[in-house]
């Protein structure tokens, strides 16, 4: 997922949820890209959740391909075509971006802990591990590898997955920033035991992991399966694939 897109419905798919790349003219699903949307002084600005009106332009680059692609004008050449007109580029526009994605992403988990899809507590989460009623595993950025290695291993138990590599995965943001998105005390391991809950949170989790690119804080990947790319086709790390959901955000021109 290296391409910019811009948005444009196809006959064969009236959600529009396919979107097509204005660089090299590859598709994408939306779910899994960043729409860029023209504020009314004709600024570029991140609208991660789709929201704003008019048209859009639609990105999967990571952090560093995007700065590129404005070092070389690129992007604001395939902006121009896309919004048919000149654009303005914020200077830190790929921090804008990582920003709004952060904050959507601990939106969506403090959502999931208001609606009671999500645990904290090592014994809590362990608990509902070791039972197999845990479908996603989070670490803070500077949770203990012991406890890591514990709650780990007693997810590969409940999914009857013992010596293999699945395991939670290192966000990169530590305890204090979750305690505060989740409006709790102390949260150093998360886990979400509904598992339309765990593919919501990979989404917006899997768009934001993607863009800033490798973070010091995350673990390494021991298998392709237990990437942050592989978190919305398999939220509970088993099973058959989850499709994203098509049908999430509203369509325009």
């Amino acid at each position: 997922m290296t391409d910019i897109v811009t948005e444009v419905a196809t006959n064969d798919d009236p959600t529009g949820a396919i979107r097509r790349c204005i660089l090299l003219g590859e598709r994408a699903p939306r779910a899994a890209l960043v729409r860029l949307a023209l504020s009314p002084d004709g600024h570029v600005l991140p609208d991660v959740r789709a929201k704003a009106p008019g048209r859009g332009a639609w990105i999967g680059v990571t952090r560093a391909d995007l700065e590129t692609a404005i070092a070389k004008g690129k992007l604001k050449g395939a902006l121009a075509r896309a919004f048919k007109g000149p654009v303005l580029i914020p200077d830190d526009l790929p921090g804008m971006i990582a920003t709004a994605l952060e904050r959507a992403t601990l939106d969506r988990l403090g959502l999931e802990a208001r609606t009671g899809n999500l645990l904290t507590g090592a014994e809590k989460i362990e608990t509902a591990a070791r039972s197999g009623k845990l479908h996603l595993l989070l670490h803070a950025s500077d949770a203990s590898t012991d406890g890591n290695r514990k709650l780990d291993q007693a997810w590969r138990i409940g999914n009857d997955e013992e010596g293999s590599a699945l395991r939670g995965l290192a966000l990169p943001v530590s305890r204090t920033i979750l305690a505060v998105a989740l409006g709790r005390q102390n949260v150093v391991h998360i886990g979400l035991t509904e598992r339309d809950a765990a593919r919501r949170v990979s989404e917006t989790l899997t768009r934001w992991l993607h863009f800033i690119g490798p973070h010091p804080a995350l673990v390494s990947c021991e298998t392709p399966s237990q990437g942050a790319s592989a978190l919305i086709s398999n939220p509970a790390g088993r099973g058959a694939p989850v499709a994203a959901d098509e049908d999430t955000c509203e369509e325009f021109e």
